[in-house]
């Protein structure tokens, strides 16, 4: 099968009773496939030559010199690195409590859509597993939804929120996306180097705090800003900055206001320095009440983490 970019898609088969992971090849070795009725040595020879000038040129594409890497903390996707606490045999079982919890997660799915529950029950290994995943982690969610591990590892390697190596105790993820780099987040992840004496994607020797500089987190209008573990902290400076770092070494790092997050300049929410300038009342009618539903009060931040097992 053809695509828009000259590129021949090679159907999954199946192998010994294992199906194989569909990929892409260059039309160009395709056609010399072809023209060489795969005997000839002179094609054969041609396949390599264009085999390994596409791979080179793929290479060349996908890691650009002087771009920065964000989702690349740990092995490559894909890749496991062996240690003595992070192997096949280290030990991993879920606590009772999060097993009565994975009952609860299993029940909304049919029987044969357990891998429905995978991102869930990864999640939950890593808040217990002090915010990282083993790989008998992942073979234990594995197990427990009735997949291939490599499926898991597949999940586990997409998303950035999920960590393979060991993080500090307060995982610090600075936004470098273009409105906080604007907004000074350059300034904000030196002050964080310098205070702490580490650089991007490494941990203090205490194990308190990790640093790795991400993409958009979402909080723009309050830019700069960091998330630390599931926490948002906005409108940084450099002195709030560090004001929010020695919370955090003294164990109480400064809790969310009832919308989730926290303004360090003081400021509710996103609203702007003059406050709230508009629908300062609920609109009320017929016409309203066919385009609008209630919302619910807000809950409080930290009844949704306990309800999250957070």
């Amino acid at each position: 099968m053809l695509s828009s970019r000259g590129l021949h898609r090679v159907r999954p088969r199946s192998v010994n009773g294992l199906t194989r992971t569909s990929f892409r090849m260059p039309i160009q070795v395709v056609q010399t496939l072809q023209r060489s009725n795969h005997s000839s040595s002179s094609g054969l020879s041609g396949i390599k030559r264009m085999a390994t000038s596409s791979l080179s040129s793929v290479s060349k594409m996908s890691s650009p010199a002087g771009t920065r890497s964000f989702s690349g903390y740990g092995p490559p996707p894909g890749g496991h690195s062996n240690l003595d606490d992070n192997n096949e045999d280290t030990p991993f079982d879920f606590t009772e409590r999060n097993y009565r919890e994975i009952d609860v997660i299993l029940a909304k799915y049919p029987d044969n859509y357990k891998a429905s529950a995978i991102i869930p029950l990864l999640d939950m290994a890593q808040r217990q597993n002090g915010n990282y995943l083993t790989l008998s982690a992942m073979n234990k969610v594995a197990k427990i939804c009735e997949v291939a591990p490599m499926q898991v590892y597949e999940v586990a390697t997409f998303y950035t929120m999920f960590n393979k190596q060991k993080v500090g105790k307060y995982f610090i993820q600075l936004c470098g996306t273009t409105p906080c780099m604007i907004c000074g987040s350059n300034t904000i992840r030196k002050t964080i180097e310098d205070h702490l004496g580490i650089k991007n994607g490494e941990t203090t020797k205490d194990g308190l705090f990790t640093l790795l500089e991400v993409e958009c987190l979402g909080a723009c209008v309050n830019a700069p800003m960091v998330q630390i573990n599931d926490d948002f902290y906005e409108k940084l400076t450099e002195e709030t900055t560090i004001e929010v770092l020695e919370a955090c070494k003294a164990g109480k790092p400064p809790p969310m206001s009832k919308w989730g997050s926290r303004n360090m300049n003081g400021q509710l929410s996103c609203e702007g320095p003059m406050g709230k300038t508009s629908l300062h009342t609920v609109p009320v009618g017929e016409a309203v009440s066919k385009q609008c539903r209630d919302l619910e009060p807000k809950v409080d931040p930290q009844t949704i983490k306990d309800a999250m097992y957070y």
